[in-house]
């Protein structure tokens, strides 16, 4: 911990709510929390960003016990049934989440742990600066649940570690340097975008709830560098944005990902953040966090060049990083050839795939992400949706994706997504839903003239908006419900 926080004496590391703490001052409280914290078996936070989640994360990590952090969206019976997994937890929450987490016996207020009496708590610090074991779970983290119930993935602490150490440089930020963080505490890109920013030397400063005007406030009060969004995040600020310049000359890199993100948003958003840097960035919670990205000078010459394989890499997530393998494979296992669409398989030191003390690497260490795609010739990698979403008609597998691209081109589309309900004479058929407006004879010749007839949408169903995480990921498996409800 001290490492990722170093020394950098008076000046803030985290920002959050107006307030900040200098390195020291988080050493101090983190080693406070810590001392409370080897009472209990695991920790669970249920809170917005806030001062107290690096406070906590740290204190978890010092104590040697699981950090958990929750979704506080969740409704009292979703709560009451992830709460019911973790018996005899500590749980930080805000005060006002008292009468959704009920009669628990160990509860702890956010605000409690923010205050930390550093030199009334003395915490014993030869024992909570001992190495730590690196096979220990750091985190548990659930999962989207976008197509099924969320699992609790395992990140032990050399998962961790190892993506920090092999895509940062330690302090190698300027000492202006700041990242902006408005994803959920939740989400994998929030645990890890607090680690590799302090890692790097970078203060970090929390958005505590994502709005696109309070954002871009934010990005040019704080003087923001660099900053991470989510594919809905990016759609409502470059629609905040009037005209061609967000006037925010200091953003050096700006980073997208956790869903698939439409094309003219990404090429909107380049032309209105000039002089910022561009990642794409793939990567699930069970590979703790990225494992490809598509870079600024990708952005840059997909953007400017005449070559239409160099102009589809926009539409790509990049290359592997660093101690990082990709493979595609056929449903049997077989790898597939260059350019062939299969599964996608990974392997490296930062790669979990654990689910509950239950591993779900194979005998070579590859886990499968259960996403559909290709490389390209030079390791470009096309993810082309979920496995568990394709849609087979008449015997023929058909990629969602492919078909929600072309929707998502139509001038009236706003937002696609595409599935397949159960039809009698095919299989499944296909239905579109889309948010937007248009008349859906065009629309279904819109698809048809570009794609073949076996890929045109058998319906289409107009929405004002589609369920989604707070990431931006489509909740199918609420949309199929709904859907065979309404539809059958």
């Amino acid at each position: 911990m001290a490492a990722s926080v170093g020394d950098r004496g008076d000046r803030p590391v985290v920002t959050a709510g107006g307030r900040s703490l200098t390195a020291p001052e988080l050493l101090h409280r983190a080693r406070a929390a810590a001392h409370r914290f080897r009472q209990h078996q695991v920790v669970l936070y249920l809170g917005a960003n806030h001062l107290a989640y690096p406070v906590a994360l740290f204190g978890a990590a010092l104590a040697g016990v699981p950090f958990v952090p929750v979704n506080y969206r969740l409704g009292a019976h979703q709560l009451t049934a992830l709460l019911a997994r973790h018996p005899g937890a500590l749980v930080l929450r805000p005060g006002d989440l008292d009468a959704l987490v009920g009669d628990l016996e160990n509860l702890e207020d956010l605000e409690d742990l923010d205050n930390l009496d550093v030199h009334r708590e003395e915490p014993d610090t030869d024992v909570l600066d001992a190495p730590q074991d690196q096979d220990s779970v750091a985190v548990l983290l659930y999962t989207s649940g976008t197509t099924a119930e969320p699992k609790a993935a395992v990140l032990r602490h050399r998962h961790l570690l190892a993506y920090v150490l092999n895509t940062q440089e330690f302090a190698s930020a300027e000492a202006d340097d700041a990242a902006l963080v408005a994803v959920p505490p939740y989400h994998v890109a929030g645990l890890m975008n607090l680690l590799t920013n302090l890692y790097s030397g970078r203060r970090v400063v929390y958005l505590e709830a994502f709005g696109a005007g309070e954002w871009l406030e934010a990005v040019r009060r704080e003087r923001i560098t660099h900053a991470l969004v989510v594919p809905t995040m990016l759609s409502r600020i470059v629609a905040e944005v009037r005209g061609d310049d967000a006037g925010a000359p200091a953003l050096r890199s700006l980073a997208y990902g956790g869903a698939r993100t439409p094309r003219r948003v990404v090429e909107r958003a380049l032309r209105i953040f000039p002089q910022t840097g561009f990642v794409n960035a793939y990567g699930l919670t069970e590979t703790a966090s990225s494992i490809a990205v598509l870079g600024p000078d990708d952005h840059w010459q997909a953007s400017v060049s005449d070559d239409p394989a160099t102009r589809d890499r926009l539409g790509s997530v990049g290359r592997a990083l660093p101690g990082v393998e990709i493979q595609i494979r056929t449903e049997d296992g077989r790898p597939v050839g260059e350019g062939e669409t299969g599964l996608v398989f990974v392997r490296g030191e930062q790669i979990s795939g654990e689910y509950g003390g239950r591993s779900a690497l194979d005998g070579d260490g590859w886990f499968a992400t259960r996403d559909r795609g290709r490389l390209d010739a030079d390791g470009y990698l096309f993810i082309e949706g979920r496995a568990d979403d394709t849609i087979i008609r008449g015997g023929e597998n058909v990629a969602p994706a492919e078909i929600e691209d072309v929707l998502l081109a139509h001038p009236g589309i706003v937002e696609a997504a595409v599935v397949g309900l159960p039809d009698p004479e095919w299989g499944q058929r296909i239905v579109a839903i889309l948010v937007g407006e248009g008349d859906p004879a065009e629309i279904r010749q819109w698809v048809k003239d570009r794609l073949r007839s076996s890929k045109t949408p058998d319906a289409i169903v107009f929405r004002a908006e589609l369920p989604k995480t707070e990431t931006g990921k489509l909740l199918r498996r609420i949309l199929l419900a709904e859907l065979e409800t309404t539809h059958a």
